[in-house]
């Protein structure tokens, strides 16, 4: 393994998207508690503004927050700019903002597949395409983190758009992983799995009433089970400083990606009894509505 280049965050250039709210924000503040230089971005600039603040009075230095849509190539590469010229190359650059549609081929409408693409994919790919190059200029090495999910591992009912993006990113991880060591840039893949964010309340699944009282009744034990977005960020800057590759946030992804790894037929067999119990537990319709897409 690549000795880590970054072992950690005081006085180091960070930059964050989807700073604003959930994991964003929460491995945002670790890093300003640590002493980072921060940048920050988010499509939520009210939002934004506060976690700034929340940053510096924990201690951190905040260089820019600023809004951006990062499926914008033109604004990214123009922040990037702005980045660059204000700090230098970043030390460490995090790939977190993403969004969350599910739901089944019938149910899922072309445009709920083109907006996960366009976030969950070329968002991060646009932050790769101008932030890397100044890091590898730099030649001080570096550390890129990308999360991704349990979707880009396992077989999740009702994923399939949102798989495709995620396993996607961890193409790129895994390329980026070995094209990057001569530069001493580590590449850190996040899964995360159940993390209590806000994602939670405006998860959207096409084909499924949000109002049905199986469904509330699910995302409640999604709750109970999921771990807190700080849990989330402290795994993934243990992770990220030590150079791992694979970060999990929770001790069940890690199992069930050991088993599809080790034993396929349990994993086969575990994710149709899964893919079972999901369609009996919530109701599932043929067709979306417009509205589940905002």
């Amino acid at each position: 393994m690549l000795r880590p280049p970054v072992r950690d965050l005081a006085g180091k250039n960070v930059f964050v998207t989807g700073a604003a709210s959930g994991i964003g924000r929460a491995v945002a503040l670790q890093a300003a508690r640590e002493g980072a230089v921060l940048h920050l971005t988010d499509i939520q600039a009210e939002q934004l503004a506060q976690v700034a603040d929340e940053a510096r009075a924990a201690g951190g230095r905040v260089v820019v927050a600023e809004a951006a849509d990062i499926t914008d190539h033109d604004a990214v590469r123009l922040l990037a700019k702005r980045v660059t010229e204000a700090s230098g190359a970043m030390d460490v650059v995090l790939n977190v903002a993403g969004i969350a549609i599910w739901g089944t081929v019938r149910g899922l409408e072309h445009e709920h597949w083109r907006s996960l693409v366009e976030v969950n994919l070329m968002g991060p790919i646009h932050v790769i395409e101008e932030f890397l190059p100044p890091m590898i200029d730099a030649g001080r090495g570096g550390q890129l983190v990308n999360v991704s999910s349990a979707a880009g591992i396992i077989a999740m009912p009702w994923h399939a758009a949102y798989s495709a993006t995620k396993f996607g990113l961890r193409g790129i991880s895994e390329v980026l992983r070995y094209d990057l060591r001569r530069h001493k840039i580590g590449v850190t893949l996040v899964a995360p799995g159940g993390v209590d964010t806000g994602l939670v309340q405006t998860i959207r699944i096409a084909g499924v009433d949000s109002t049905d009282r199986r469904f509330q009744k699910a995302r409640r034990q999604f709750q109970r089970h999921a771990v807190s977005p700080e849990k989330a960020a402290e795994a993934i800057w243990k992770g990220a400083l030590r150079n791992r590759y694979w970060v999990y946030t929770s001790a069940d992804i890690r199992l069930v990606h050991l088993l599809q790894r080790y034993f396929p037929p349990g994993y086969a067999l575990a994710m149709r009894g899964f893919n079972w119990g999901a369609h009996r537990v919530l109701p599932v319709v043929d067709q979306a509505r417009r509205s589940d897409l905002q």
